[in-house]
């Protein structure tokens, strides 16, 4: 089935096209593969450059799959990765090399990404040593600092080691690292989730703030809706390795239509004048196994609306609005 086709105003930064990823899942007496594991099928997206995508779900819908297919982590079973309109999928090592330096990563857990052993200069450095050999060693000093500073660091801090900093500081180490290389996008999977309340807001303000400054394009992955409802200019809902839903921030949030997006929000509560304030929707039945899934709606196993038809015909796409798309056969 032809994937949805979403009109932006502007320049493609980023794309997506038809993403999937499948994981061996049984063998045979042969060592053939027998089955797999769906991780991720047919997601496609695009975002304009000094923007951010949120991308939302439960854990194991494939949020974290898509970003590490887009940074080359995973090599995808089908589809294409286009960055400013080059098709970077299937590129070499060395081909790759200059696409390496232009998008960065921000881990969900601040303390195992960081090496114990190098000092916050030392890991801030590293970046520019493999992608800036340009620079000279004071240069690099300079320009280490400068970030630290950017990011809420002191001069003082560039001799720490990761194990002296706060959970807060150290997420500010890493986002430091990931800008040391000039990127021009950011893949934050998960970045804030490991925070306290008040630090992630500090972190989000950080992130906010340098996107302005350095015109920084972001994937945001996070199952808090209530951060990427604040950070995001566009959101995607993910089910079971599929897109359900897709639009601006503000129509996906206040005029969700997917059954699974409903209840995804539902614990943040909507207050619309005149009316009352919608009551928290609890999913019932099983999750589908994520084997080799059946070829029908993949949350008609949850879905209080599911048919006969749900259950057996892959729903197509629907235009609700402008710029603000469901897959659902309610819809359609």
């Amino acid at each position: 089935m032809e994937e949805y086709k979403y009109e932006y105003h502007g320049r493609f930064f980023l794309e997506a096209d038809g993403l999937s990823m499948h994981f061996p899942a049984k063998t045979d007496a042969f060592g053939r593969t027998t089955s797999w594991i769906h991780a991720a099928d047919r997601v496609s997206f695009k975002v304009p450059k000094g923007k951010t995508l949120g991308i939302v779900g439960e854990s194991g819908c494939g949020k974290s799959t898509v970003g590490k297919m887009l940074m080359n982590i995973y090599q995808p079973t089908e589809g294409r990765v286009l960055y400013d309109g080059v098709d970077i999928t299937h590129l070499s090592g060395k081909q790759r090399r200059p696409y390496v330096k232009k998008m960065q990563l921000v881990w969900q857990d601040p303390y195992s990404s960081l090496d114990p052993r190098m000092r916050a200069g030392a890991i801030v450095e590293e970046g520019m040593r493999n992608f800036l050999p340009e620079l000279s060693e004071q240069q690099r000093r300079e320009k280490m600092l400068q970030i630290l500073n950017m990011c809420g660091l002191y001069e003082e801090h560039a001799s720490f080691y990761p194990h002296q900093f706060s959970g807060g500081q150290r997420q500010r180490v890493c986002i430091a690292r990931a800008l040391s290389t000039d990127p021009e996008l950011i893949v934050c999977d998960e970045a804030v989730s490991a925070l306290d309340v008040s630090i992630q807001a500090q972190i989000i303000n950080l992130l906010m703030d340098l996107q302005e400054q350095m015109q920084l394009t972001y994937l945001f992955i996070s199952h808090d809706l209530n951060i990427v409802r604040f950070i995001s200019d566009e959101i995607i809902v993910m089910y079971l390795g599929q897109i359900v839903e897709r639009g601006t921030t503000e129509k996906v949030y206040l005029h969700r239509a997917h059954p699974y997006t409903k209840a995804l929000f539902s614990p943040t509560p909507v207050f619309t004048p005149g009316k009352k304030p919608e009551k928290k929707t609890l999913l019932q039945g099983d999750v589908i196994s994520p084997v080799d899934p059946p070829a029908g709606c993949r949350f008609a196993s949850r879905c209080p609306y599911a048919q006969e038809k749900c259950r057996k015909e892959d729903p197509p796409w629907s235009n609700l609005e402008e710029d603000h798309y469901v897959k659902c056969h309610l819809f359609a």
